[in-house]
């Protein structure tokens, strides 16, 4: 399998000025053309650190991918350093000199001497059209390496990226692909799903690795193959033997999110849900309603985060509110808001999501949740570390997974 290794140009993306999205790109690219990615880098706009930064890239990789430093400015150094870490001298190309010229007179344009440094190349490479801006890209080959160069700006690195190179990375990997595949797996740690798992977490034709993500844990099975079919069939099996372990905690694949999968698990069955939040501030309603078509399922939503919001809007006695965050409020709160809205189950979420512990003393990250149903009211208690947004985003999590599971695991009335 060939190698590559991915390094962005820039200081701006140093100093946290734009934010990188170009390389993940270019890493799902490049698996998708079977090259592994092992290694990305960023570098600024300094040339001794850029040049050593591509040597040391071409000494272990087989395919080395610039992105940006292609301009017309003194602090575009990337034609340069290429050339430099190739061991080339830069060959100025009179017909690009010409279009460039053209370019600019043609729109009523300034035109410098600057703007030629566009039409240089290093000896060993090709320029790859840019229809979408001024800087072309290069292709570079000598002795076994390639190196590519690709612009920074959006509108021309996607159209390069996507077309004219990734026809090359798929000449160079001979046809391979290497294809992932996301599970889903919520109401599991990471810990738990790998020791459940055993063995499969060993395999190596498709790999499978697990990466924790807030209240949930995704496994991405990896396959090798000449095709994309070929990969699918070689994860299909394994697939199957984790769902068989892991039963209904796999909630979807891919790009698949926990709210869509819980609303079409509702949506399947014809039953609807309504929220009432105090700490969570309609958060979770903001998660359901960001799925298309919400509105078949999600009745509505309330935001009760004072006491008496509480007992205006759904009815709760002075008392029951007098302990805002506890168990009995969570679940009043959730038959309430069934009960006013007609709905099939009634979310609650309530707690201390912090800084500080609350008038009451409850510490921060206390969070109950509470889901009301035809036949039963769950609540649960926990306790989540984290700023105030990860404990909210916890508590929405955890809404969302105790509704797929009453849903899909009802308690018979």
């Amino acid at each position: 399998m060939k190698i590559a290794e991915i390094v962005s140009v820039g200081t701006e993306l140093l100093l946290g000025q734009i934010v990188d999205t170009h390389a993940p790109t270019m890493a799902r690219l490049l698996a998708e053309c079977g090259i592994g990615c092992q290694r990305r880098s960023t570098v600024g706009d300094n040339w001794d650190r850029l040049v050593g930064t591509l040597r040391d890239a071409l000494s272990r990789s087989d395919v080395v991918i610039t992105i940006g430093g292609l301009g017309p400015t003194a602090d575009d150094l990337t034609r340069d350093a290429i050339a430099e870490a190739l061991g080339d001298k830069l060959i100025r190309e009179p017909e690009a000199a010409a279009r460039l010229e053209r370019f600019f007179t043609g729109r009523g344009l300034p035109f410098s001497e600057s703007n030629l440094r566009q039409a240089d190349r290093p000896e060993s490479a090709e320029f790859i059209a840019n229809p979408n801006g001024t800087a072309p890209g290069l292709l570079c080959r000598k002795g076994g390496k390639v190196v590519i160069a690709l612009p920074g700006p959006r509108g021309e690195f996607d159209p390069m990226a996507f077309g004219p190179v990734k026809t090359v990375l798929q000449t160079l990997s001979g046809g391979q692909v290497i294809h992932s595949r996301i599970l889903r797996v919520c109401g599991l740690g990471e810990s738990h799903v790998e020791k459940v798992l055993g063995a499969i977490m060993d395999r190596t034709q498709p790999t499978v690795a697990p990466y924790a993500h807030v209240g949930e844990v995704h496994l991405r099975l990896t396959a090798s193959a000449d095709d994309m079919a070929t990969a699918d069939q070689l994860i299909d099996p394994v697939e199957g033997e984790i769902r068989a372990i892991l039963g209904d905690h796999v909630y979807g694949t891919d790009a698949t999110t926990l709210e869509a999968a819980v609303l079409q698990e509702l949506r399947s069955r014809n039953l609807t849900v309504a929220t009432a939040e105090s700490m969570s501030g309609g958060g979770l309603a903001e998660r359901l309603t960001s799925v298309p078509g919400a509105s078949e399922t999600f009745v509505g939503g309330v935001v009760v985060y004072s006491g008496q919001a509480k007992q205006s809007l759904l009815g709760l006695s002075s008392e029951a509110v007098s302990d805002p965050v506890s168990e009995e409020v969570a679940r009043a709160l959730a038959e309430a808001v069934r009960h006013k809205l007609g709905a099939t189950f009634g979310v609650a979420v309530t707690g201390n999501a912090g800084p500080t512990a609350d008038r009451g003393g409850k510490p921060v990250g206390l969070v109950y949740v509470a889901v009301a149903g035809p036949a039963e009211t769950r609540v649960s208690e926990s306790s989540f570390r984290g700023t105030r947004e990860d404990v909210r985003r916890r508590a929405s999590q955890t809404a969302l997974t105790m509704l797929r599971g009453q849903a899909v695991r009802p308690a018979k009335p």
